[in-house]
């Protein structure tokens, strides 16, 4: 990287050259995200994990820019097209696109129909009417030209040519390949018709059987519901400008007066843009709409992800967990504290009196025996009934119901299979439910973050994207709330700073072979972990009870020697510095400044001492749905109820109230002021209290309010009026989209338009 890009990446964030450069060398080095914003805070300025893997991205998008650029110019010079000129040109693009826009004229190509003109010999007679000289006759002109040899036969088959060649002139030139796409990116609208045939199988996607919008206001669950349609074939999309403006800005150009040249080249124009120019530029407006749609999916995803990973744990409790059926009953099973599976059995508390007698007496039994402290109830088919059950035998143990997405996938994974080779994939999902409820994060690390069920479209934006934005989130989230080395799983650990499965399988290795770390400095007895890889993870990884109390903290080793000189100075041991707070009060951070380690530091090694190991988490609260509401049919409108948000997306949140079918909480409903996004006000697995607007028992749909006073007027349609009348809907789709309230769901349209 050079000092170009440092100070280009600084400009796009904001921050100092110096920050990106120091940043830029860490990352080289080894550094990881997690650590260097945690523990390398004075050598990068107390830059935050987003600004460093913004820094990251950023960095590996310019060298895939420089890559490109070698690789043109190596073209560009071996085919001896390279000028000093075009050299400082390239040389001075920032952007692909702007590279691309450069080299396209002297990209290889197949034959076109300008190629094929040029073989023809007609580009003398093509420059010449680019001329546009008034005095020109086109006609006469082109009739020199006119070769059977060359299949010219006809003054017209010459101008026919010429023209061609003006029109991928005029597609390929820089200046205006910038402009247009300016003003596809202002003006352009997006339509979608319906294919013939497909309106019944294509039912889901009747919303934009006939719809048109501004591509500049279009939210990003509408485009890729539309680029859905397409590739299921039921749709038709078409991205385009009025016509009239893009010819008039080529016009303007091009177009040079009004003599018989000049009407040559103004055909010539027109043609570009019909064949060339404008579907060239409508594959990169649709580039950047599902670029900006994919991003603006991941990002709520990302917020999703991160709210549910770091939901509040019960702690290591003794659970019992049950995964509900009707027919095939419900599985049991009893963990220990640390999640080890103690017993699994089946009861039938649904199957008539005589089984539901025995399922009671047999939970009795079960919580006396191992001394349960909670009981987790996954949240799938007949848990409000099993919970309703559960409660009515009157136990001393918390009851909770939890969410048992992605239960299944883990069930069914190598990794449960590893974990439980001679069980079924009922009583796998059990633990998995039992688990979550005593540490969500270790448990759902574990699931591929795509199955977990808190995304928009998550299956069809760019899954490398995708892939890497969870991914982060997971590490950020592992790493901020640090790992217990002796009881963590091989899949907790293979996030951990530094590590990854390979040294993570290592890790339970040694710990199998050679019972509990008893330091940190133990770890580095691990097979190929290295000097690199143990300063990256020591310091998120925690050794309760350790002889060292600083091993079960946040202090990272080489930061050990500051500490107990911190201690030595107060007159007392470690221990004492880290439970008395009156011994931390005499500390001077300033005593301790050195090259490397300044205040941020210092501050958060104090910070540390206070709360050793703390977690970052929020306290567990227990929760309950109403007892009075367990199926639809239940509902009624204006019941206020207790709710968990299950997802939350951009046209409002998806509320759990106990009824097996989350209700939708439309934005326009989520507060009694205005917002624009609703990450605003709600987090995925935040409790709320919602009141009952709708029920539609046929779709089996639910509209929810927030509002203090939830509006009679149903929620205007969120799509602003386009202001273009190429851009507003159909007669028939404004009248669809606006008619009165009789009794519909005004509802269902967003949440088909939104929920993947």
């Amino acid at each position: 990287m050079s000092d170009k890009h440092f100070s280009l990446i600084a400009s796009e964030l904001n921050i100092r050259v110096d920050q990106v450069r120091a940043t830029a060398e860490l990352l080289a080095d080894g550094g990881t995200v997690p650590f260097i914003s945690r523990y390398r805070k004075e050598a990068t300025g107390l830059l935050d994990e987003v600004a460093i893997a913004a820094i990251r991205d950023r960095m590996e998008q310019l060298a895939e820019l420089d890559k490109r650029r070698e690789a043109i110019l190596s073209s560009m010079e071996e085919r001896e097209l390279l000028t000093p000129e075009l050299k400082t040109k390239i040389d001075a693009a920032q952007t692909m696109t702007a590279l691309e826009d450069i080299y396209l004229p002297f990209r290889p190509k197949r034959r076109t129909r300008a190629t094929i003109a040029r073989e023809k010999g007609l580009e003398p007679l093509a420059m010449q009417l680019m001329e546009q000289d008034a005095s020109i006759d086109p006609d006469a002109t082109a009739t020199e030209f006119i070769n059977a040899e060359k299949e010219i036969y006809s003054v017209e088959d010459a101008l026919a040519g010429a023209r061609d060649i003006i029109a991928e002139m005029i597609r390929e030139d820089q200046v205006a390949r910038e402009r247009m796409r300016g003003t596809y990116r202002q003006k352009a609208a997006i339509g979608s018709t319906v294919v013939k045939g497909k309106d019944e199988e294509g039912a889901k996607f009747r919303d934009y059987f006939d719809w048109n919008e501004a591509v500049a206001k279009a939210p990003s669950h509408r485009l890729l519901a539309m680029f859905r349609g397409e590739n299921e074939g039921v749709l038709k999309l078409n991205i385009a400008p009025p016509e009239g403006d893009a010819l008039q800005l080529l016009s303007e150009m091009f177009v040079k007066g009004r003599g018989p040249a000049s009407e040559q080249v103004n055909l010539a124009m027109q043609d570009s843009y019909k064949r060339l120019l404008g579907p060239s530029m409508e594959n990169e407006t649709r580039s950047d709409l599902k670029k900006r749609a994919d991003d603006e999916a991941i990002r709520v995803f990302v917020d999703n992800l991160r709210e549910l990973l770091l939901a509040a744990p019960m702690g290591q409790k003794q659970v019992l967990a049950i995964d509900p059926g009707f027919r095939t009953g419900c599985k049991v099973v009893v963990l220990d504290p640390q999640g080890k599976l103690l017993h699994d059995s089946v009861i039938y508390p649904t199957l008539g009196e005589g089984r539901m007698k025995d399922a009671a007496r047999d939970l009795r039994d079960l919580c006396n025996q191992f001394k349960v402290d909670a009981i987790a109830i996954g949240n799938g088919t007949a848990s409000r009934e099993t919970e309703a059950f559960v409660r009515g035998l009157g136990l001393d143990s918390i009851v909770m119901v939890v969410d048992e997405s992605g239960a299944s996938i883990y069930s069914a994974s190598d990794v449960a299979r590893e974990e439980f080779p001679e069980k079924d994939v009922t009583v796998r999902g059990a633990v998995s439910i039992g688990r979550r409820l005593m540490d969500p994060l270790a448990e759902l690390v574990k699931i591929d973050p795509k199955s977990i069920g808190v995304g928009q479209y998550q299956h069809d934006v760019d899954q490398g994207a995708l892939r890497r934005s969870l991914d982060d989130t997971v590490v950020s989230c592992v790493n901020g709330v640090g790992v217990e080395v002796n009881t963590a799983s091989k899949e907790l650990l293979t996030y951990v700073s530094g590590l990854g499965p390979t040294l993570a399988k290592n890790i339970v290795d040694y710990r199998n072979e050679n019972g509990p770390f008893k330091s940190r400095a133990e770890i580095k007895k691990v097979k190929r972990l290295g000097p690199k890889a143990f300063e990256q993870c020591a310091g998120f990884l925690r050794i309760r009870g350790a002889k060292n109390p600083l091993d079960s903290s946040a202090v990272h080793p080489e930061s050990y020697p500051i500490v107990q000189r911190m201690a030595k100075d107060v007159g007392c041991s470690v221990s004492e510095l880290m439970q008395r707070p009156e011994n931390r009060t005499g500390i001077k951070l300033d005593n301790y400044t050195t090259d490397s380690i300044g205040l941020p530091t210092l501050k958060d090694i104090v910070d540390e001492l206070a709360k050793p190991g703390r977690d970052p988490r929020a306290a567990f609260e227990t929760f309950a749905f109403d007892e009075s509401v367990h199926k639809v049919e239940d509902l009624k409108p204006g019941m206020r109820l207790p709710g968990l948000v299950t997802n939350v997306t951009k046209f409002g949140a998806f509320v759990d109230v106990g009824v097996h079918q989350d209700g939708l909480v439309h934005i326009s409903q989520l507060a009694d002021h205005y917002i624009s996004d609703p990450g605003e006000v709600v987090k995925v697995r935040q409790r709320v209290q919602v009141t009952v607007v709708e029920i539609d028992l046929k779709r089996n749909r639910i509209a929810l309010s927030m509002k203090s006073n939830p509006s009679e007027q149903k929620p205007r349609n969120e799509q602003p009026r386009p202001q273009n009348k190429a851009q507003r809907p159909t007669k028939q789709e404004h009248h669809r989209k606006h008619k009165p309230d009789n009794g519909g769901n005004w509802f269902s349209d967003a949440i088909k338009r939104g929920k993947s």
